[in-house]
């Protein structure tokens, strides 16, 4: 079955955001999507901000689902799928909103542009010497090739069940950290731990326990590549790929190409946390890796040696301790931390059998947290062979499947 080849502006509008100007700005409060809360998987919602919209521009810059969100710049051509996730949603400047025409199954469009991104067929529309743009009158240019609107509803049913599937795990995912967190909570916040009646408490401390220094209870940035043990090749967890509690992509190099902030060995129960915006909450816990697995330089590498690998992860993802980076970052622009705001936190260090206990609790869901996770890599995997295949026309898909579990 053939396909057509149109430029975007025959077969979608699209619009840019607002511009921030507080000085200007009038009308009712509204939250907007600005570059750093989109993401190829979705949309990043944990730290929007409110911009003031009046009336006549609410359908302007508002979105729909269906709505497809593309980045200007920083990524220029990273893009995800609006679904209504939140009521009054609307953009700023930096990105794009994109509506097809009735010719275009939206879900359709979405992957076409997933597609290009990762052949960086957008390149040849950016402008800037250093800083890449994609504005408004080359994305017009950008070429979009489909076939019939049945086949395009087919294609894009393949492709979302793989990703419906991804983001049910997600959702397990959230549930078992979740029960994990509220345990933590209820146990060394609440104080509510087993045998609790029978310990006295002193100045908030039960008798046993005590405040400490993280230093005392973990390492930070214990193992680099030297000079002299430099590996052939690395997998590279890069900063841009953590988000909370999760990591995406890692890429492989030999080492000879890798960025030369691929130095961070990590090993199994380590804790990598960015030292870039910590309210970004991009950390992530190290489970069974390979041995070439490397971090960025730009985290902190967090090795327990005190408590458990458990503990030192909760406890250090929570929101008082997020809070002590945030205190304590410098920079304006990008705030960041050193490896010593982390050593010189300040921790509460529970009694060893308390500790034990805990770890045992939560152990059986982090293994299930990471179970879901390599199920999600395998189901990504799959669906990034079948991407480019099904959106040049390559695959008929009339002879694919549905994963089973997609399957009602």
């Amino acid at each position: 079955m053939s396909w057509l080849t149109r430029p975007l502006s025959e077969i979608a509008d699209f619009v840019l955001g607002k511009m921030l100007d507080q000085a200007k700005n009038r009308g009712e409060p509204l939250p907007y999507l600005a570059n750093v809360n989109v993401r190829w998987d979705g949309f990043d919602l944990t730290d929007l901000r409110e911009m003031r919209f009046e009336p006549h521009e609410i359908a302007r810059y508002g979105l729909k689902p269906g709505d497809i969100v593309m980045c200007e710049g920083g990524e220029p051509g990273r893009c995800a799928l609006w679904k209504g996730q939140r009521e009054s949603m609307m953009i700023q400047k930096a990105l794009h909103r994109i509506r097809p025409h009735a010719c275009l199954d939206s879900t359709f469009l979405y992957y076409a542009f997933v597609n290009i991104g990762r052949q960086n067929r957008f390149a040849p529309f950016f402008t800037g010497a250093t800083i890449k743009h994609l504005p408004r009158e080359q994305l017009a240019r950008v070429p979009i090739s489909f076939p019939n609107l049945q086949e395009q509803e087919r294609i894009s049913e393949v492709l979302s069940a793989y990703d419906d599937l991804i983001a049910t795990n997600q959702r397990r995912i959230a549930l078992l950290e979740d029960a994990a967190r509220r345990l933590y909570c209820e146990w060394f916040v609440h104080l509510r731990f087993p045998g609790n009646e029978s310990v006295p408490v002193k100045d908030g401390v039960p008798d046993g326990w005590g405040k400490e220094t993280l230093a005392s209870v973990a390492d930070v940035n214990a193992r680099s590549i030297g000079a002299r043990d430099r590996p052939d090749s690395v997998l590279y967890i890069d900063i841009s790929t953590v988000s909370t509690g999760h990591i995406g992509e890692v890429t492989p190099y030999a080492f000879a190409d890798a960025p030369g902030r691929a130095r961070r060995r990590v090993v199994h129960g380590d804790v990598i946390w960015s030292c870039v915006r910590p309210n970004r909450r991009s950390y992530a816990l190290i489970w069974e890796p390979d041995e070439k697995l490397v971090a960025s330089t730009g985290f902190a590498v967090l090795s327990a040696t005190g408590v458990p690998f458990s503990y030192l992860y909760f406890t250090t993802t929570t929101d008082a301790f997020v809070g002590h980076l945030e205190q304590n970052a410098t920079g304006a622009a990008y705030p960041a931390v050193t490896a010593k705001t982390f050593e010189d936190a300040e921790i509460l260090v529970p009694a060893g059998d308390t500790l034990a206990a805990f770890d045992h609790a939560v152990l059986p869901q982090l293994e299930q947290t990471e179970f879901l996770n390599q199920q999600n890599r395998v189901l990504g995997k799959a669906r990034d062979l079948l991407l480019p295949k099904l959106m040049s026309g390559q695959l008929d898909v009339s002879g694919i499947h549905l994963p089973e579990e997609a399957v009602a």
